[in-house]
């Protein structure tokens, strides 16, 4: 695995790569795991993500393999339908994968989410419309969800 770490508007993020697939995202400078190496896969994810964090960017093209349980890949899945600018809660999920009463489940497995921004668990809200936990933290799904509320009509 190999892994390279980049200055955003967010602050550090490394993006780790196994075989063809972007693997990981995480909201850091150096990690513990994988081998530091810009591959041309990682540079092109950090260009797709730059494009999202400036607003010229919806989707993502890059390949991605998250590693997880069944159940938590179900609820990526789901994720990804999330359409840009949307939030849906986490009942929502819950109902979705066929689980309605799954809804800290689905908190769970958001938060095991190993490839953040590109799985889009910062569209998941609290059923209230309150904000809740994130790897990057608070301020990082508020500005993400600010970001695609401005940017939603735009592309």
């Amino acid at each position: 695995m190999w892994y390279f770490s980049y200055n955003t508007p967010l602050g550090w993020i490394a993006i780790f790569q196994e075989q063809d697939y972007i693997c990981g995202i995480n909201f850091e400078k150096e990690s513990q795991v994988g081998i530091l190496r810009e591959t041309p896969l990682i540079k092109q994810c950090y260009q797709e993500i730059s494009e999202y964090l400036e607003g010229k960017r919806q989707n993502f093209n890059i390949k991605i393999k998250p590693s997880g349980t069944p159940f938590q890949q179900r609820v990526w899945a789901t994720l990804l339908l999330i359409p840009y600018g949307e939030t849906k809660s986490y009942k929502d999920i819950a109902i979705q994968i066929g689980n309605e009463k799954g809804c800290r489940a689905v908190g769970n497995a958001n938060n095991k989410n190993p490839i953040p921004i590109i799985i889009p668990c910062h569209r998941v809200i609290g059923q209230n419309g309150k904000l809740t936990g994130y790897a990057g933290g608070i301020k990082i799904k508020e500005f993400l969800l600010k970001l695609e509320k401005r940017n939603a009509k735009r592309i």
